[in-house]
């Protein structure tokens, strides 16, 4: 199935959102019934290869049908300078997991997540509760996978 093309089963699937990152990956868990997702522990391995093996473990125990990627676009609507590296990424994807993948507009999502945080107390860097390294990729990847379910789902 061609990345980002939605199957028949797309509304009963069970999807892993992601917020790729060169030193953490962002996780989010949703299912297409239920339409809500939720975020997981990051991929922080300090190497490509644990960070890889995190998502396969993710991908493994949640039983995971379909990925849904942030995808760099500028305000404008144009590419953003992450593309290539994000394009490498998803086909990394592609080649070990061998599921659909679909690319989501990613734009605000890290400046929305911190935000969210900040609501809950959270002080990035200047404060005494400063989120946990992941935290806000995690976030930031469950926003992401909310547009795409909220776009696939009809309630």
């Amino acid at each position: 199935m061609p990345i980002g093309e939605l199957s028949d089963t797309s509304q009963s699937g069970k999807f892993l959102g992601i917020d790729y990152g060169e030193k953490r990956i962002g996780l989010s868990f949703g299912d297409g019934l239920l339409g809500v997702a939720v975020p997981c522990p990051a991929a922080c391995g300090k190497t490509k290869k644990a960070r890889f093996a995190a998502i396969e473990t993710a991908i493994t125990q949640r039983g995971i049908t379909g990925l849904v990627v942030g995808y760099p676009y500028n305000m404008d609507g144009s590419k953003g300078a992450k593309v290539a590296e994000v394009d490498d990424f998803i086909s990394e994807l592609e080649k070990r997991f061998g599921l659909p993948i679909h690319r989501i507009d990613e734009r605000l999502t890290t400046v929305q997540a911190l935000d969210d945080l900040k609501v809950f107390g959270h002080k990035r860097k200047t404060g005494r509760r400063t989120p946990p390294p992941g935290d806000i990729d995690s976030r930031a990847a469950t926003l992401i996978l909310q547009d795409f379910l909220d776009g696939i789902c009809s309630f």
